[in-house]
């Protein structure tokens, strides 16, 4: 299978699918929804060939595919995956099937323009995680903006433009700044290969303005506090195919840009900056989340915690380099940077399922407000039994994946420094205290009204969506050893070469 070009099939099957997925038109909605989810199926299918094909033990890219592309610019069309790349695909392939197959009823207006916008998507998120050229990775991340804008602002809620226009200001201002930072790299180097940018011998000074750049710029994406606010307002606006894709997959791809960009090519102003990136992420941990025990809004209870946990990402990137200067330990950064991917792949589950729940319960009341549900567990018994377990990993419960990662970063953060350990496991505290209060009153107790009480429990399309999220959480919580195994040699290649230049 290495000898086909898997990367590029994965990528360009669901762009050209969506873009005929618009040829149904209005009229044949059934047809387009079949079709769409039909191309989504088969993509999923090929993705997980790349598990089948991957040399565990080899920390190097694999899958590679090298052309010309446009050669009066020296740009090339390089794609490759790795140890870390390879889950993150086969995570977007798996969660852009649940969400085609998860808006089988609930989009009624323009059902083909919208499966075509998420297959699209797709197609330009898996072609982040694969290109290996620097101007590539900024295509096809640049492109990603035009998808989920016009999800938003068409398929969203009536702030749906306020929102969708907050979204594409905030990561599109922010990639400017990553855009000047990488044709400063092409001026010294020659080059957009991302290989050469990590082999680039940069001053401090140099490395300085660059880890800013490329900081600000995968931010956004994440978010991390403070440039988080337009999260809330997008997932709040956003149709629920949105807000998964957004929660499971998007909001990764600032984590991966930080693990790609920042520590390889400024691997000094890293470890001397780590400090700023650890303040905003404990931040994001404690602040963050009690502002998430405010919301009378569902989802956006859950997009705070979304900008909450995800802080755990950022922290484990960058927890290893914190003390470098005085204590290199390269144990720590690996336990750190593994804790930041399993955090990745865990919230993609878990922010996939909590929204998706959200949805079911939207789609049969029309409200996310906290205060229209109560006693749904009398009604729905099994979508009850679905987001208690959503809800328990969400709180970092052992034995699902919500606590796998977040163990890890803390464990890591312990290695360097107690008390940035203690502030971070206020999350286990504080997650637990926000998820189970909105649990409580959404499902616990007599049934709230007489709309709760009408509410019909959950048919076997969205038992199959809830049911795919259950087994990755469960499965990630209970045997994590084959993720982190594909992880392990292209983490312990970062810190190889982080420790020759820095550590």
């Amino acid at each position: 299978m290495n000898q086909w070009p898997l990367l590029s099939i994965l990528i360009w099957l669901p762009i050209l699918g969506g873009l005929a997925t618009l040829a149904f038109g209005d009229k044949r909605s059934t047809s387009s929804r079949w079709f769409a989810t039909g191309i989504a199926a088969v993509t999923f299918v090929l993705s997980l060939l790349l598990l089948k094909d991957f040399a565990f033990g080899n920390g190097l890219m694999q899958f590679v595919e090298n052309r010309d592309w446009i050669t009066s610019l020296n740009i090339r069309y390089h794609l490759g995956a790795d140890g870390i790349a390879v889950p993150l695909i086969v995570l977007s392939t798996f969660t852009s099937l649940l969400v085609l197959i998860g808006a089988w009823t609930s989009i009624e207006n323009r059902v083909s323009q919208y499966y075509a916008c998420l297959l699209i998507l797709e197609g330009l998120m898996v072609g982040v995680f694969s290109a290996m050229d620097a101007m590539l990775f900024y295509v096809f991340f640049e492109g990603m903006l035009i998808p989920m804008f016009l999800l938003i602002g068409v398929w969203g809620g009536p702030r749906r433009v306020y929102a969708s226009i907050k979204f594409f200001l905030y990561t599109f201002l922010g990639s400017v700044f990553m855009l000047i930072g990488l044709i400063y790299l092409y001026t010294q180097v020659g080059s957009w290969e991302l290989s050469a940018f990590w082999n680039a011998k940069l001053s401090m000074t140099e490395q300085t303005w660059l880890f800013f750049a490329f900081l600000i710029a995968f931010a956004v994406k994440v978010p991390m506090f403070p440039v988080h606010t337009w999260l809330p307002d997008a997932h709040v606006e956003a149709p629920t195919g949105g807000s998964v894709i957004l929660a499971a997959i998007m909001l990764k791809i600032g984590g991966y840009g930080l693990l790609r960009f920042n520590l390889p090519i400024t691997p000094d102003a890293s470890s001397a900056y780590a400090w700023i990136v650890i303040a905003l992420s404990l931040i994001a941990i404690v602040y963050v989340g009690m502002v998430a025990l405010a919301q009378d809004d569902m989802k956006k209870l859950v997009a705070y915690s979304s900008v909450s946990h995800m802080g755990f990402v950022t922290l484990g990137i960058f927890i290893a380099f914190a003390l470098a200067a005085k204590a290199p330990n390269t144990s720590a950064a690996e336990l750190g940077l593994q804790g930041a991917m399993v955090q990745m792949i865990s919230h993609g589950f878990i922010s996939g399922a909590m929204f998706s729940s959200i949805g079911v319960l939207y789609d049969r009341l029309h409200t996310r407000r906290i205060s229209d549900y109560g006693g749904v567990a009398n009604v729905m018994p099994w979508f009850a039994a679905f987001y208690v377990l959503f809800a328990m990993a969400n709180s970092g419960l052992p034995g699902t994946s919500g606590f796998v990662g977040e163990f890890m970063v803390i464990l890591a953060s312990f290695k360097n420094a107690p008390w940035i350990a203690f502030l971070a496991a206020l999350t286990l505290i504080i997650g637990a205290g926000y998820t189970l209060y909105l649990t409580k009153r959404v499902l616990w107790g007599d049934i709230g009204n007489a709309n709760v009480a009408t509410m019909k429990d959950i048919n076997w399309r969205e038992a199959l969506v809830l049911g795919a999220f259950a087994a990755g959480v469960l499965w990630l919580g209970v045997n994590p050893k084959p993720l982190t195994d594909m992880m392990q040699p292209t983490i312990v290649e970062l810190v190889k070469y982080l420790a020759a230049t820095k550590l």
